[in-house]
């Protein structure tokens, strides 16, 4: 069936008519004193008008549209109850935004051309509306700052307040702009740069997680880009130790105010942050020992470790000092690891008949596991042991039994200076 139109040159509006449908086309003059033609549009539920330079072409359109509303009318028709109600339901659904259905479902099939299906549909809206909400923007650093206070306000552990502050300082330096607009790309790609072992990875992306749920809570980012960060498993039962030959080439190479460091940590196994509150008094090179007093440990309980005999060598050129061990702070004692870890390779020069070396891996808390592994080759004695590094036999037992033999052992506490370390003298360091 086509369309009707009325022919009456002298009569307008013109409409043309399909069924039950008719379509009205109108002529204007315009300001330049033209003819122009537009079709009253109902298909979206609400009149627009549609403008056509030739009434030729106004009346075309004006049958086009009424054959596709024509065509609904039929749909309509046959619709079954089901189908009414769907209807039904729609509408009512629309209602509260003003939208009419041929609108909507217009739109509707425009934005899944784009994004394929409904649940893509849905996530799409719920980024745009996240990134699109009013945002304070809020530099890396100042929200750093913000949340060491807030932290620092709630009383938390100055040990703690140590890492978060080394670690977030270090992602800061990094990341120079708002804390809205950093990404989970760009995260991602700052923990790969850092070559870090798996637990300093965990400890990273565990700290700047923090950084990010603290900024989404006070509208300085519309989301945690951490949460999409590759998560890598840490193995608790898994023990990295060095080796003689390791440990003799980092205490060659390390700073004379870090070597000390080294050495504890090697030869008498205390943890890091016990080496950092170390202070010299705690240090009787000529009883043979070293007081962790209960203000130093991680447990909270005084005991006294056995200084081996390569371990006296290493220290004695520090005879005479006061105030504490390492006067740095933490963020300097983890540059000191790196930085003798780097310092341990070597260059080839085939002149002179030197073979290059890559440099040592710093290994995360393996000083501690070196000692446990090698004092527990050595003596057999998991109670002992464990007594020397302030935690259980069961633990000893679980991580360290097995691993090295009595003659890894031997070559481990024979690891001495090759030739006397010369230290130069310094005025007593201050307690800090």
């Amino acid at each position: 069936m086509k369309p009707h139109s009325s022919r009456n040159r002298e009569t307008w509006p013109r409409h043309v008519t399909l069924g039950r449908v008719s379509v009205a086309v109108y002529r204007r003059r315009t300001p330049a004193g033209r003819w122009a033609f537009m079709v009253a549009n109902y298909a979206n539920g609400k009149r627009r008008f549609d403008s056509y330079a030739t009434e030729t072409e106004a009346l075309e359109a004006a049958g086009r549209l009424a054959r596709q509303l024509s065509q609904r009318d039929v749909l309509a028709a046959s619709m079954t109850n089901e189908q009414a109600s769907d209807y039904a339901a729609a509408v009512q659904a629309l209602e509260p935004f003003a939208v009419p259905l041929p609108a909507a479902a217009s739109t509707l099939a425009e934005c899944l051309k784009l994004v394929g299906n409904l649940p893509t549909l849905h996530a799409a809206a719920q980024f745009y509306v996240s990134h699109h909400r009013r945002i304070e923007r809020k530099p890396v650093t100042e929200v750093v700052q913000e949340l060491m206070a807030v932290k620092e306000k709630r009383g938390a552990s100055s040990r703690y307040l140590q890492d978060l502050r080394f670690r977030l300082t270090r992602f800061a330096e990094a990341f120079r702009k708002n804390t809205g607009d950093v990404t989970t790309a760009e995260v991602q790609a700052w923990l790969d740069s850092q070559r870090l072992a798996p637990q300093s990875y965990a400890n990273f992306r565990r700290v700047v997680h923090l950084l990010f749920e603290f900024a989404v809570a006070r509208n300085y980012a519309a989301d945690n880009p951490v949460g999409g960060v590759e998560n890598v498993r840490v193995n608790g039962g898994d023990v990295e130790i060095f080796t003689p030959v390791e440990i003799a080439r980092l205490l060659a190479a390390a700073a004379p105010e870090f070597r000390p460091c080294l050495a504890i940590g090697a030869f008498a196994g205390l943890r890091s942050a016990e080496i950092e509150r170390l202070e010299w008094d705690d240090i009787d090179l000529a009883g043979g020992h070293i007081v962790v007093g209960a203000s130093k440990a991680k447990t909270a309980s005084r005991r006294v470790v056995p200084i081996a005999d390569n371990l006296t060598a290493w220290l004695v050129p520090y005879t005479g000092r006061e105030g504490r061990v390492w006067t740095g702070s933490h963020e300097d004692y983890y540059q000191a690891q790196q930085e003798t870890a780097a310092a341990t390779a070597v260059e080839p020069d085939p002149a002179n008949g030197v073979r290059g070396q890559r440099p040592v891996a710093w290994k995360a808390n393996a000083l501690r596991h070196s000692y446990a592994s090698y004092r527990f080759a050595q003596t057999g004695d998991a109670g002992r042991v464990a007594g020397e590094l302030g935690n259980s036999a069961a633990m000893v037992h679980k991580h360290y039994r097995e691993l090295v033999k009595p003659a890894d052992a031997a070559r481990w506490f024979a690891v001495r200076p090759e030739a006397p370390v010369n230290v130069t003298a310094l005025p007593a360091a201050a307690d800090a």
